[in-house]
């Protein structure tokens, strides 16, 4: 009999690891198959039928990529973004956040239905261009950070993880004669490292991919992120392969090796790259922050 029901948890063991196996193989193929077609030639590319592996390796996708002057200073622009995008956008929302998480501030109900109502309904695109150019933040690098400055649904997590702290900390800071600011930089926020740490992960994200608003906003290049030089890339490679398989491709350098497919793939790579390699540093904290502000309040 033990040995039977031994036998029956090895199998369910067994069965278990190949189900996670094979749901790890289905989730890892999409990003295995464009790393594949970013590093395939562009003739080749265009057959179709590529899998993990290119069939014929080369570089020449991302040395387009590379190539092109503007993507340096688009880079620059981009992480200056992110990094101040970021730590202002964390700084503002758990000030808002730790604010409304007192039960003693006057108004708190009211303030929190206003912040619920903008999650539900938006100005649109026309009033939100209009109030962008009346602060004068058209062709500004600020118009980046200022509109981005804080997140209700971030504000929200935020509130509730702050609410689940112990008031007997604070009130022990304040006994001993410690303000409001205080408490807040010097006890709120280095007890919160989860949480701040899954904010910063939102907004680093959000900030690093964002073309939308540079699109809108911005017509200057010198201050265009990565992500639309990139789409600008891409857009003039799908022209120029449209004009190649036009019949035109004679009159035009090296248009005969380009795909599209191929270059975007190289490009989603590119832009993915920094976020995959700072994710796991900030993992744990992620996990930890995301159940606590979500669950707890």
């Amino acid at each position: 009999m033990y040995r039977n029901t031994k036998i029956f948890h090895y199998f369910v063991d067994a069965c278990i690891y190949i189900f996670l196996l094979l749901l790890a193989a289905v989730t890892l193929y999409p990003f295995l198959n464009a790393l594949a077609i970013s590093l395939n030639e562009a003739r080749d590319t265009s057959l179709g039928g590529i899998g993990i592996i290119p069939r014929a390796f080369t570089l020449e996708n991302y040395r387009m990529i590379v190539q092109n002057q503007s993507l340096y200073h688009a880079l620059f622009i981009t992480v200056l973004r992110t990094v101040i995008g970021t730590a202002g956008s964390v700084l503002a929302t758990a000030m808002f956040a730790y604010g409304l998480s007192k039960d003693y501030l006057k108004g708190r109900k009211i303030y929190m239905k206003l912040c619920l109502i903008t999650m539900y309904f938006h100005g649109g695109l026309i009033p939100t261009y209009m109030l962008i150019r009346s602060l004068n933040l058209i062709n500004s690098f600020w118009v980046y950070i200022i509109p981005n400055l804080i997140s209700v649904w971030n504000m929200i997590i935020m509130r509730t993880y702050f609410r689940s702290l112990p008031e007997a900390i604070e009130e022990s800071a304040k006994i001993d004669g410690a303000s409001t600011w205080v408490v807040f930089f010097k006890i709120v926020m280095p007890i919160s490292a989860p949480i701040i740490a899954t904010i910063a992960l939102f907004n680093g994200v959000f900030h690093w991919n964002s073309w939308f608003d540079a699109a809108i906003y911005i017509t200057h290049n010198n201050i265009k992120p990565i992500q639309s030089i990139l789409n600008s890339l891409i857009n003039s490679s799908r022209f120029a392969e449209e004009i190649a398989n036009a019949g035109a491709a004679a009159a035009m350098t090296n248009m005969h090796i380009i795909n599209s497919r191929s270059l975007t793939m190289a490009t989603m790579v590119a832009t993915i790259i920094p976020i995959v390699m700072v994710y796991p540093f900030l993992q744990k904290h992620f996990a930890k922050g995301l159940m606590i502000g979500s669950v707890k309040g």
